[in-house]
């Protein structure tokens, strides 16, 4: 099986911060070709959750499998995995240009990103204009187009609609069904339970570190089901 078709399993995952557990025997599934919704409480540990799977965090207990490949800083799957975390991860004094570019040496692929640009939606801009006076929307979108630099078969987004407006929000929610369409794992972190209810295929809720509840959505759902759903599981409100 080839790692593109493989799901990502995650066995009794748990992480310590000196005394703090953020995480606690956390075991789920992540398929491709599905959005998966990663929902819970501030601190209920979906950042750091988030942070394991892209290998940027080492968890303290369990494991991570991608296939049959243990998925780790070191683990050849780990440049197929996309991320999109709280800021851009983008360089600031550099243009779009200069940082599609950059970014592009670091995997090793040549790119075009004039095309690059123009498949998300930034064909207008300045392209040699530093990234940092680019509009937070502006800089929103040429993350993800860093993130897919190099065709990754694992999406991750940390709160990706944050501070983006409707017409940002919108166009985000179709690329999102893109990514699923191409057969990657796409994950989402949110607290925009509005917007990404109708995409949901599958929803895990986090709650004091412990997973609770991690199950797939067999019908399309709404807000106002989705927020019943969290409520229920956490005894939160939104």
């Amino acid at each position: 099986m080839s790692l593109a078709s493989a799901e990502l399993q995650l066995d009794s995952v748990g992480k310590t911060f000196g005394r703090h557990r953020a995480l606690v025997g956390v075991s789920a599934v992540f398929s491709p070709g599905k959005i998966s919704a990663i929902l819970g409480p501030n601190g209920a540990g979906k950042s750091t959750l988030l942070g394991i799977l892209a290998t940027l965090v080492r968890p303290s207990t369990g494991t991570i499998r991608w296939g049959n490949e243990l998925l780790g800083p070191t683990a050849p799957g780990r440049a197929a995995i996309g991320y999109v975390g709280h800021e851009p991860g983008l360089y600031g004094d550099l243009g779009a240009f200069d940082n599609l570019k950059l970014f592009g040496g670091l995997y090793g692929k040549a790119v075009d990103p004039k095309v690059i640009l123009e498949k998300v939606g930034l064909s207008h801009v300045d392209p040699l204009a530093p990234v940092r006076t680019y509009s937070r929307g502006m800089q929103q979108r040429l993350a993800l187009a860093r993130a897919l630099l190099h065709e990754p078969a694992i999406l991750l987004f940390d709160e990706p609609s944050a501070a983006l407006d409707p017409a940002g929000a919108s166009w985000l929610s179709e690329q999102l069904v893109l990514q699923r369409q191409a057969g990657r794992i796409v994950i989402v972190v949110t607290h925009d339970l509005d917007a990404v209810a109708p995409l949901t295929d599958h929803l895990t809720i986090l709650r004091r570190g412990r997973l609770a509840h991690h199950a797939p959505i067999t019908t399309t759902l709404t807000g106002v089901d989705l927020r019943r759903i969290y409520t229920e599981t956490t005894g939160a409100c939104t």
